[in-house]
């Protein structure tokens, strides 16, 4: 008999996706039981109408106040409320590959883990929404992490995307860290392994992410996503490694190089003009990714801006680091 399980989804503001994200946790055709959580957090669009109208409709969906707004916490409400031994972790705009949840109980069996994953499938449904899944699926775009990349074998890893969990381990490790509003995720799996947890990744698991939609919104999330990896940095310094010190210093450099070029010509100084050296390596970088990585022929357009921003914002976000440090007061 399969296990029973509990699908935790923390959303907010997923009107355009909610229903699809939902409709493919139904239709896993799972054979034990399953109760799907929705843990809302405060929205500006009908997120939560349509919560109620899908609890209406099932009586296997139940819907939870996140009143506090952020992923972490609305995790950990779900998780306390599920009835079930094994927690899969679903978003509001993810959508399961079919047997999703079969394979991933399968997995954590024959395994012994403590959190299984797979794919994060990015997928975009506009041209720029389509580069921007590009770059995600790309070496050149997110430096490689291994759940971006098919080629990626099974095995053990040091995170995974979303995440399929033994409910009593996450009770033991004390669930996500609610103050990390960002990157919770690679915390959590750096805390299961340090305590001697497995985490797999199998690359029979897939998830369809649907990334963001315009040039603002990837910035601010890029931004807002660098600052938080600072944050993971500074309390765990054995984290930090040249993929995600990459970004920082490829901002440093070309602001550094323009800068040089500035004053080299206020001052008359050719030597000083050399900082250009640093802007031209990178957009040469740029023109190389947009001509090898695969996309489609309307995303390819939007490829050298979708690249710049990410790295950029990126970068900034972990150089400018986080306002206030949110463990101060904990």
């Amino acid at each position: 008999m399969q296990q029973s399980v509990s699908v935790v989804m923390p959303i907010r503001n997923e009107e355009r996706h909610l229903r699809a994200a939902v409709e493919r946790v139904l239709g896993q055709g799972y054979e034990g039981d399953l109760e799907i959580l929705l843990a809302v957090a405060p929205s500006t669009d009908r997120t939560r109408e349509i919560a109620d109208e899908l609890a209406a409709a099932d009586p296997r969906i139940r819907v939870l106040d996140n009143p506090v707004g952020f992923t972490p916490a609305g995790l950990n409400v779900a998780i306390r409320a599920a009835h079930h031994p094994v927690i899969v972790r679903v978003d509001g705009h993810g959508e399961l590959s079919p047997h999703y949840i079969s394979t991933a109980v399968r997995l954590l069996e024959e395994t012994g883990a403590a959190n299984v994953g797979g794919l994060m499938d990015a997928q975009g449904t506009t041209a720029l929404s389509e580069a921007i899944a590009a770059a995600y699926n790309s070496k050149l775009g997110l430096g490689g992490g291994g759940f971006h990349l098919e080629e990626t074998p099974a095995g053990p890893a040091d995170t995974v995307f979303l995440g399929v969990f033994r409910k009593d381990v996450l009770e033991e490790i004390g669930g996500f860290d609610e103050s990390l509003h960002r990157a919770q995720d690679w915390e959590l799996n750096y805390r299961l392994r340090t305590a001697g947890h497995l985490v797999y990744f199998s690359p029979d698991l897939r998830v369809v992410y649907r990334p963001r939609d315009s040039y603002r919104a990837l910035l601010k999330q890029f931004f807002t996503t660098g600052q938080w990896r600072r944050e993971v940095v500074r309390r765990h310094p054995d984290t930090a490694s040249l993929r995600y010190l990459a970004p920082p210093l490829a901002v440093l450099g070309i602001g550094g190089g323009l800068g040089a070029v500035i004053l080299g010509l206020v001052l008359r100084n050719r030597l000083l003009t050399l900082g250009l050296v640093a802007p031209l390596v990178y957009l040469s970088f740029l023109a190389a990714a947009t001509v090898t990585m695969e996309a489609t022929p309307r995303a390819r357009a939007h490829l050298p801006a979708v690249l710049a921003v990410m790295h950029m914002a990126w970068g900034a976000g972990f150089i400018r680091g986080l306002p206030d440090r949110p463990d101060q007061g904990r």
